[in-house]
């Protein structure tokens, strides 16, 4: 047993919370920043020795052999192993999160680590950020495969993961978070963002301890030389428009490169073999700072390159980074559109520090660096928050937002799109025709469940277990203990423990399965199809707040489906308004249920209410009292001017009853064009558990049993109904006194009921739900009597010799085993030819004053419009009639 409680605790603790989430992003934070920092001592070191070797060896030689080399065995790597690994993997990350299927796996982020390791060492102009945003994606991915994760949680790990590497490699973890919020999910909710902060965070931190500072940036070069005027803004808009033109041109150069990649109709390894090649050649013209492209850009941003050499650099930075982009090599264009930007943002800095000498061109450099940026991506607040981060300046923040958003909004007007969106489409992938999963994805767990199921407690024999499984077509039922789910159990832990011979009185509790799997009610249908898969399940427990609000099944999916494609869920003809809340009051949510009471008779509402307080008051319930004014279907609901001064009042009333027991009470007055509508959508607003009503005991109405209002209730309420018919006048008498205080392991001390006799209490029963919901009922409606008494009868024909008495035998220990109920309770079976014979002359020649209708085996809506047994005999005894029907399960 020791296993079997360990593997659920597991189990419980490895499922979707924000508790897990955290350890999740933090795990996810420090392997993406490990990978990131170990990309950049490996690649550097590459790289450094391929700058050394230049300078010992002719580097017109060296270059191209390194490049080619390089280039060739890097593309071979992912060839061979990962073909996914390939390129930039920002857009492979979009499109994983965009619901299409592609890999995200640990041997992908493996290989790419790997590759761009060696594509970046060759030489090739390409930046190391956009690998280390796919390896953190991809080792997201890959651990998500062995969590038990819904599809969205899997999401928004992997794009946690995502701003990990990113965050990790430039060391700026706001800039992560704005990335994954900007770009790749567009997600603002509570537990993406706080999982996105929380592994960016780590993934910086980790980053920053083991790596140095990002982009090798000398910050006391630029420290106290940049500054601002008003009189710059001019220039900061050109900067921005020239950005926006040239960004613009590079985002299509780098599709054309592919085009004529494709067209050469060669390898991978031989493409990236050509783009390391010709980069070497290259590079080995130009200066000997231009071999180093790290160096390249500290050397313009500290303000030591000329003119022509900015001008170089932007020439050779554009046209190699298109030539390696569209290779498919391994690396992202972060770094070279930064380059980029600063060598055009320094040159109309020269300009301007010409003309009017207002600022240095380091100013222009560090702001250009934005405005590429954002062009490139299409993030304007990621490029101004990632050059913040990285300078810490805050006389940037306004040339950055000037030129990065001016930059955005030209280049949005010529070529709408981010690169990545480009290389997506090119690859036949459009993301405004992301998959849709339909329903799935638009209905939730609430819109589809079962919203009342029949539940067994805790504490129940597994005699009466298989009594209940008999009298059902359930397989299983959830098992609660003081309104909580603690578990579930289904016939096969029934048939195990019949085969152990356990004894009959084994509580449910050594039975069942303990901490099942549930769902919220927000969780959409593919997150309940994915865990009904997972643990091959058929039901899913729904919760809110640890209470028990329905169950869903997959036959309910299919049902949703179904009712979709025949177009059931369509409304014909007219219907009225929804109700409109003009009055409404709220108490803690510290119940373990709902009772919702309409108050509608003045004369009687009192009454009702004493019966709802011992009812909330025994079952730990919240109260929801409600007044329903009705309106001409003429008017609306939400429109029409109503007095609720009588509202309130009785209302006002009802909450100082509540008080003096410390039962929550929720009140609220509705305007609505019909009252069992309003009710009906209280009832699924509020997650009713149970509706008290008054019944006047007749009906005007013709084809209707127990009145237009209670009759759609009986029918359609998902939740248990409880009718109650006063005896003639005795209503408006009922006065009393319910217990203040009690102590949970006390018996509930009987309360004394001055004017009203409610002490002889009858309750025939028949075997049936209903009949087992009213046995329940009676422990906290005999709090309203002083002395009561409790007598159970079965009616039978008098030709049946031996009556099974099974039925009243259970019904007599249940009552028995209540600990406050100390009445005398007897059960003897009823001999009549008729049902509604016998249990009215019994009233009447016993003295009864309730009489508690259950239903028989049909249930209380069959017995109710075929054969009116409950009616008649409320209508026909003079006591007080309480008719209960259990609650509609669909499981």
């Amino acid at each position: 047993m020791l296993l079997p409680a360990i593997q659920q605790r597991l189990r419980q603790w490895l499922q979707p919370s924000r508790t897990s989430a955290i350890a999740y992003a933090v795990i996810i934070g420090l392997v993406a920043a490990l990978a990131a920092v170990f990309l950049k001592f490996s690649s550097g070191w590459l790289g450094a020795w391929r700058v050394q070797s230049s300078a010992l060896q002719p580097a017109w030689l060296v270059l191209p052999i390194i490049g080619g080399s390089f280039g060739f065995f890097s593309g071979l790597l992912i060839q061979r192993l990962a073909p996914e690994a390939g390129g930039s993997g920002i857009p492979d990350v979009k499109a994983s999160l965009a619901n299409f299927p592609i890999k995200l796996s640990w041997r992908i982020a493996l290989v790419k680590l790997a590759s761009a390791t060696l594509a970046l060492g060759s030489g090739l102009t390409l930046g190391r950020q956009g690998p280390t945003v796919h390896i953190g994606a991809a080792l997201a991915g890959g651990l998500s495969r062995y969590l038990p994760l819904s599809p969205d949680n899997r999401r928004q790990l992997i794009a946690a993961g995502a701003g990990a590497g990113l965050a990790a490699a430039f060391n700026a973890p706001i800039t992560g978070v704005l990335f994954v919020v900007e770009q790749l999910l567009q997600d603002l909710s509570g537990i993406t963002l706080g999982t996105a902060i929380i592994a960016s965070f780590v993934g910086a931190v980790v980053s920053r301890l083991l790596g140095g500072k990002s982009l090798e940036l000398n910050l006391e070069l630029t420290a106290n030389v940049t500054s601002f005027s008003l009189g710059e803004i001019p220039f900061y808009i050109i900067l921005g428009i020239l950005a926006g033109l040239f960004g613009s041109l590079f985002n299509q150069g780098v599709i054309t490169s592919l085009k004529l990649y494709q067209r050469l109709h060669v390898s991978l390894p031989l493409r990236i073999a050509i783009a390391g090649t010709i980069s070497g050649i290259f590079v080995s013209l130009l200066p000997q700072q231009f071999h180093d492209n790290t160096g390249l850009r500290e050397f313009v941003l500290t303000g030591e390159a000329r003119p022509y050499v900015a001008a170089i650099a932007f020439i050779a930075q554009f046209l190699l980074t298109v030539i390696a982009a569209g290779s498919g090599a391994p690396g992202g264009v972060f770094a070279p559109s930064l380059i980029m930007g600063s060598a055009l943002g320094y040159l109309v800095g020269v300009v301007e520090y010409n003309l009017t000498g207002m600022s240095p061109p380091i100013t222009y450099a560090l702001a250009g660096m934005g405005a590429f940026f954002s062009v490139v991506s299409k993030v304007p607040l990621t490029a101004i928050a990632i050059v913040f981060e990285i300078t810490t300046d805050f006389n940037l923040v306004l040339p950055l937002m000037i030129g990065s958003v001016t930059a955005y909004l030209i280049a949005e007007k010529i070529a709408p799109g981010s690169l990545y969106d480009k290389i997506l489409a090119f690859n036949g992938i459009n993301l405004d025709a992301a998959p849709n999963q339909g329903l799935l994805t638009t209905l939730t767990a609430e819109n589809v469940m079962q919203p009342r199921v029949e539940t067994l407690g805790a504490t129940m024999t597994l005699d009466e277990a298989v009594q209940a499984f008999s009298r059902s077509h359930h397989r299983g039922f959830p098992v609660v203990d003081d309104g909580k789910l603690v578990g579930i159990v289904t016939q096969t832990d029934i048939a195990k423990m019949r085969d152990r011979t356990l004894p009959g009185d084994t509580h449910l509790s050594e039975i069942m399965t303990p901490s099942p799997v549930t769902v919220s009610p927000s969780a959409s249908l593919s997150d309940v199809l994915y865990l009904l898969d997972r643990y091959k399940l058929s039901r899913l427990p729904v919760i809110e707040q640890k209470k028990l609000i329905g169950i869903i099944t997959r036959a309910d999916i299919i049902r949703a489906e179904a009712d979709k494609l025949n177009g059931e869920n369509r409304q014909v003809g007219p219907q009225p308004e929804p109700a409109y809340t003009v009055y409404q009051t709220r108490s803690p949510a510290i119940g373990q249920g709902r009772m919702l009471v309409p108050l509608a008779n003045p004369h009687t509402a009192n009454a009702l209410l004493q019966f709802a307080l011992a009812i909330a008051r025994d079952r730990h319930y919240e109260l929801e009292c409600v007044q329903i004014i009705l309106v001409s279907r003429n008017s609306s609901p939400a429109e029409t001017p109503v007095n609720t001064a009588k509202s309130r009042r009785l209302l006002r009333q009802a909450e100082a009853e509540a008080r003096k027991f410390n039962v929550p009470l929720h009140t609220q007055i509705r305007v609505a064009h019909d009252p069992a509508s309003a009710i009906l959508e209280i009832i699924k607003e509020r997650h009713i558990d149970l509706v008290l009503m008054g019944w006047k005991g007749k009906t005007l109405t013709p084809g209707r049993i127990f009145g237009s209002v209670a009759d759609t209730l009986i029918r359609q309420a998902s939740c248990e109904v409880v009718l109650i018919k006063f005896a003639q006048d005795s209503a408006q008498n009922i006065y009393f006194s319910l217990p203040t205080k009690r102590k949970p392991a006390a018996p509930l001390p009987y309360c004394l009921l001055p004017n009203t006799h409610l002490n002889r209490w009858l309750v025939p029963i028949a075997g049936g739900p209903n009949s087992q919901k009213a046995i329940q009922l009676l422990p906290s409606l005999l709090a309203l009597s002083a002395s009561p008494s409790v007598h159970f009868c079965q009616v039978v024909s008098p030709n049946q010799s031996l009556p099974n008495s099974q039925v009243l035998e259970q019904a007599v220990r249940y009552l028995v085993r209540q600990r406050h109920v100390k009445s005398p309770v007897t059960a003897a079976p009823l001999k009549a030819n008729s049902v509604i014979e016998g249990v009215i002359e019994q009233v009447k020649s016993e003295n009864f004053d309730v009489v508690v209708l259950g239903a028989s085996r049909e249930g209380l809506l069959q017995q109710a419009i075929n054969g009116n047994i409950p009616v008649e005999i409320a209508l026909k005894v003079d006591c007080t009639a309480i008719l209960v029907r259990s609650a509609i399960s669909g499981s």
